[in-house]
């Protein structure tokens, strides 16, 4: 460990790094769509309440980020040797203070309530307990003697609840009501959070067995793990093409449409990515970008949807 007199003060580039804007599609995503769900089936919604619930679901990304990075960093888990990039070890190669990372995490994540309290007034207790519900997964996913990172479930858990709960508390926002069908029209937003998380840890697999984490890839291994992978990958494509159009009739193309012109080359390019370790960076680009491909074109059909029925009256 470094001595505390060679540490840095902790800079707004580096806090704003911490909070990896990169990875913010995992997020701002599942807000995106909901927003444009909520407009699109006619649910009281306002633009204001939008708006900020988007902002909230950002800060309590940050978060999750930065305090990753940091029990990550206090136990040992992350070092220059293990091909990350710059932005995604901002405690190893920025050289601050540790602790000022955790009262960053903190600082976020109140942010991030206090937008979603505010946007929740009024719409009873609902989302207030779908946001408690996130906010404590949020402390135990890093935290706690066994963080739920270190365990095989650590892909279902942030995929179901960034891509599951963000929406079904922003519907609750709206009417207070609890929208299930919500759950099965964000799969591809589940899929694609769960699928950043196995890029993640199909890289680590070897790092992760020497520091004891029992993710779901160092369990079951690398060759099952890119299998899963690669499954996950095209049951995520289907239900982007296939989902849109069973709930908003032919608009929902645009989907389809959207997928083929600009996520082609971007997903075939995921297909066959390998999970080495050595390939890690370029694994967790190209999950990124895959992210913006098909849940940006699925986004983009529910807002095509919301301005047709603009449009109609």
């Amino acid at each position: 460990m470094r001595q505390s007199e060679h540490y840095r003060s902790l800079t707004p580039r580096l806090a704003l790094s911490l909070a990896a804007p990169h990875t913010w599609v995992a997020s701002a995503f599942p807000a995106l769509f909901a927003d444009f769900y909520c407009w699109q089936q006619g649910l009281e919604l306002t633009w204001l309440k939008g708006v900020m619930l988007l902002a909230a679901c950002v800060f309590l990304q940050s978060a999750v980020n930065t305090l990753n990075d940091y029990f990550d960093f206090i136990k040992g888990v992350d070092s220059a040797n293990d091909h990350v990039e710059v932005n995604d070890a901002v405690l190893v190669y920025g050289n601050i203070t540790p602790g000022s990372a955790l009262i960053l995490g903190i600082a976020y994540m109140v942010a991030g309530a206090v937008l979603g309290l505010v946007s929740c007034m009024g719409s009873g207790l609902v989302p207030l307990i779908i946001g408690i519900t996130g906010g404590v997964v949020i402390l135990i996913y890093s935290g706690g003697p066994i963080p739920v990172s270190y365990l095989p479930i650590g892909e279902i858990v942030s995929g179901v609840v960034m891509g599951g709960l963000i929406p079904l508390g922003i519907a609750g926002c709206a009417d207070g009501k609890i929208h299930w069908q919500l759950l099965l029209y964000s799969l591809p937003m589940i899929a694609g959070i769960a699928l950043i998380m196995m890029s993640n840890n199909g890289s680590d697999i070897e790092k992760d067995r020497k520091a004891g984490r029992r993710t779901l890839p160092t369990c079951i291994g690398r060759a099952r793990t890119l299998e899963l992978y690669r499954y996950l990958i095209v049951s995520w494509l289907i239900l982007v093409i296939v989902l849109p159009v069973t709930l908003l009739g032919p608009i929902g193309f645009v989907s389809g449409i959207l997928t083929v012109l600009l996520g082609g080359k971007t997903i075939r390019k995921q297909l066959a990515c390998t999970l080495e370790p050595e390939g890690r960076i370029a694994t967790m680009q190209g999950i990124v970008m895959t992210n913006i491909a098909l849940n940006g074109a699925y986004t983009a059909a529910f807002a095509a949807g919301f301005i047709l029925e603009v449009l109609h009256g």
